[in-house]
């Protein structure tokens, strides 16, 4: 079991919501639902809602994730990732594509929220167990 799946595995989210963001706006711009210009300031013209969702939502992919990345690497260069952190870490990352899938879709929020509380609550879990069986090496 490697703890950097996961890791992996939320990289290609990431990367799908910014492909997708990116095919989304060029739509946009064909159909003339905004102007190019739009995306020299993020001014002007309010944008659809679909590509504000799509933008906000990849933004928050770089947001707590990122804790998710340092504590993965942490993780693997200290040897110190048993089975709990690593079932922990494909926890984070399944909830995190259902929250993307909500956020996308449906765009439910209290829904979403809990689910985005559901992934917090797995990563502190997971920072505490990879700190723990550091202390106790």
């Amino acid at each position: 079991m490697n703890i950097l799946y996961p890791a992996f595995a939320l990289f290609a989210l990431t990367m799908f919501v910014q492909f997708r963001l990116g095919a989304l706006r060029v739509t946009a711009i064909k159909k003339g639902e905004i102007d190019a210009s739009f995306f020299r300031s993020y001014s002007g013209s309010p944008e659809p809602d679909q590509l504000r969702i799509h933008s906000r939502h990849l933004i928050n992919l770089y947001e707590a994730p990122v804790l998710f990345y340092a504590i993965s690497i942490i993780a693997f260069i200290t040897g110190n990732y048993g089975t709990i952190p690593v079932v922990l870490a494909w926890l984070y990352v399944l909830i995190r594509y259902l929250h993307s899938y909500v956020h996308l879709t449906s765009n439910r929020v209290l829904f979403r929220f809990r689910l985005f509380l559901a992934s917090l609550a797995v990563l502190i879990t997971l920072w505490v167990a990879v700190l723990t069986g550091m202390l106790l090496r």
